[in-house]
Parts: C-alpha cells; structure tokens; sequence
C-alpha cells in the first residue's frame, strides 16, 4: 500500500504543538503516542493494532511520513509510565511533567471544542490508548 493509500494520522490538531511533534517523529525522538479510548469512539474507528500502517499529517494536510504501530495497549492515564513519556519525545522527564502538559491539551480550548464540552476533565480512570511506533519513511 502506498502513502497516498494509508489512513492519515493526525498528531494534535494543525499549528505549533503539531509540527513540534511531526518534527519528533522525522527526527526519530518521538516513538511513542497517547490517545484517548473515546477519541476513537467519537470518530467511529476501532483502536489501531500492532501492524497498522498510517501515513503522518502535518499542519498543511501533507503526508510526510509513514509510521508501523510496533505496539498499542490501553492503560489508565494514571498508570502510564516514565518509558512511554519520554518516548513521546516532547522533553517530558517525569510521568508528572507529561501528564502535566497532556492535560492542558485535553483541557485546552480545541480538544474541549473539539468534544463539544467546555468543562470537559480527564482523571487517573480515563482510558487511554498507548501506542509504540517506528518509522518506516520520511516523504518528501
């Protein structure tokens, strides 16, 4: 399957926090994602599994890598550890500094748009989706 053929994988929403995690993944600091179980509710999609192949998205709607999902579980928020924070390559050195700055993106204006809920609230029993990914190419 080409890359004009894998689904798209979006991280974030298009702008700074987006290009800041695509730049991670092209630079190969970023291996790690986190997603919320109801994200994948809400679009009507099922979980990704070990395998799945997606091509990555940046800001202008470019396809500019393609990602291998290596691994996917789903965990607690609050059992969420070191290892899969700092993979997440966004300079995280603690599991508290990661939750920290992934709660004021689920508590931040577009995600809460987003859902359509302006108070909306994540908490230690929110289930999250966990995935483990390599790249497979950068596009150019």
């Amino acid at each position: 399957m080409t890359a004009a053929e894998l689904p798209a994988f979006h991280f974030a929403f298009p702008g700074p926090l987006r290009d800041a995690l695509v730049a991670a993944v092209l630079d190969g600091t970023k291996t790690t994602t986190t997603g919320l179980v109801q994200d994948f509710e809400l679009d009507g999609v099922p979980l990704p599994a070990a395998g799945d192949r997606a091509a990555v998205v940046d800001s202008a709607d470019r396809r500019v890598a393609v990602i291998e999902l290596t691994r996917v579980e789903v965990r607690r928020l609050g059992d969420v550890d070191a290892v899969h924070a700092h993979d997440e390559g966004e300079g995280h050195d603690t599991v508290a500094a990661w939750r920290a700055g992934h709660e004021e993106y689920w508590h931040g204006p577009d995600y809460r748009g987003w859902l359509g809920d302006p108070q909306y609230t994540v908490d230690d029993d929110t289930p999250a989706v966990l995935q483990r990914f390599r790249l497979v190419e950068a596009l150019s």
